[in-house]
């Protein structure tokens, strides 16, 4: 049986594919709808649109958790452990040191560096941290310290935003990642954390590192407690955080993997979080939703220039398929995985398979760095631009030569 797209769908994938920025009303109505073809096809489209060349992009870096300890709680989180518990660690510099040299062994140029809100380390571990690893490693960018961890510090010194994240970049910090992002709706931040940063503040570190000239990226974490509503506000604060600062990169979008139990310690564990959900008896969102998810997201942020996959939660298939919803990366080869991982959800790619989903997907592979600037030679691409995938069946407003093929910025930063 063959199904035709609804005109009111139909009408708003039109907008998208032509440049029009849609409403918060139009996003909630491609999330509510199961359309998934229409709706890939026409954020294929826009990325098109946006990146006319042949070329997919990766990154190799090393995700490396310097300390797992945090005062914050979150219900998602099988990672974290309070700082007294027997589990609890913080990195030596010479573990540190090795992780570092096997990244560069590895052809890397980046570690994602991330940890808890650690409640007993000062503002001055850190910034000697940077200094040491910038004097070892010059040519190492450290993408560091998520908003949550930025803010934490901010609390614990008593210092002004401005003034943390002006002495980290003076120390060594090269760009932000966008993790603590969850769900940038404080309904749900209340709801599955404790402790840790609500939207605004998460918003406000963005907005400090933007107007110091710094780059960073943005996430989204979905399929849990959240409505669909709540899922476009998230995507809404973005774009009017981009509009404002400019600094966002890239957005990752990836589905809750549930922890085998609730993440808690202490009374919480005896007596059950106060507030909290034992997310551990939520289901987890699949393959449709993720892949429908991340392509509504390409439609609706029209000022964030790229879109990476999510193989790492995804798998290699649905994180290959992801490159015609809406994507445009495949994100990193992840040398190490620690968060994820703790949750149940391991998938490990070589750096051959992820160039050749991207080769296999009609595109040539390219590795980048976080500012999403080519750091390979560029390869003969006569082979692989015959072999370029056609744009998905199905969505009436493609037709008549609108693939997204014309003139468009290709250009952008990004980051994990």
């Amino acid at each position: 049986m063959i199904t035709v797209t609804p005109p009111a769908i139909e009408h708003i994938l039109r907008k998208a594919v032509d440049g029009e920025r849609l409403t918060p009303a139009e996003g909630v109505e491609l999330l509510r709808s199961h359309d998934l073809t229409a709706i890939g096809a026409a954020a294929d489209a826009v990325t098109r649109r946006l990146h006319p060349g042949p070329f997919r992009t990766y990154n190799i870096d090393r995700n490396i958790n310097y300390s797992n300890v945090c005062a914050a709680v979150c219900d998602f989180c099988a990672f974290y452990r309070p700082v007294d518990h027997a589990e609890a660690y913080v990195l030596t510099r010479e573990v540190l040191a090795q992780k570092m040299q096997e990244t560069l062994d590895l052809g890397g140029d980046q570690i994602l560096l991330q940890g808890g809100l650690h409640p007993k380390l000062p503002l001055e571990w850190y910034e000697d941290l940077l200094r040491w690893m910038k004097a070892e490693f010059p040519k190492i960018n450290v993408h560091g310290f998520s908003p949550p961890e930025i803010y934490h510090f901010h609390k614990l010194s008593k210092l002004p935003l401005k003034t943390v994240l002006e002495r980290l970049k003076g120390a060594g910090l090269g760009s932000l990642p966008g993790g603590g992002g969850e769900i940038l709706v404080d309904r749900v931040r209340k709801l599955v954390t404790r402790g840790k940063v609500l939207t605004d503040g998460w918003l406000e570190v963005n907005q400090a590192w933007h107007e110091l000239g710094g780059r960073s990226s943005c996430t989204m974490m979905f399929g849990h407690v959240e409505t669909l509503e709540e899922r476009i506000e998230h995507l809404d604060r973005l774009r009017q955080q981009q509009d404002q600062s400019g600094g966002f990169t890239a957005f990752i979008c990836w589905t809750h993997q549930a922890p085998g139990h609730a993440p808690w310690f202490g009374r919480d564990a005896e007596e059950g979080r106060k507030g909290g959900v034992d997310m551990s008896k939520l289901p987890e969102a699949g393959a449709f939703e993720y892949l429908k998810t991340q392509a509504v997201a390409r439609l609706y942020l029209d000022n964030i220039p790229n879109i990476q996959s999510s193989w790492v939660t995804q798998g290699e298939k649905v994180g290959q398929m992801a490159l015609l919803f809406g994507a445009n990366d495949m994100g990193s080869l992840m040398i190490e995985e620690n968060v994820v991982a703790q949750a149940g959800t391991v998938f490990h790619l070589s750096l051959e398979t992820i160039r050749r989903c991207i080769s296999d997907a009609g595109y040539v592979p390219r590795q980048r760095n976080v500012f999403y600037e080519f750091v390979d030679h560029e390869p003969a691409v006569a082979t692989a631009t015959g072999s370029r995938p056609r744009p998905l069946p199905g969505l009436p407003v493609l037709s008549g030569g609108s693939c997204g093929t014309g003139s468009g910025s290709g250009g952008g930063c990004s980051t994990n």
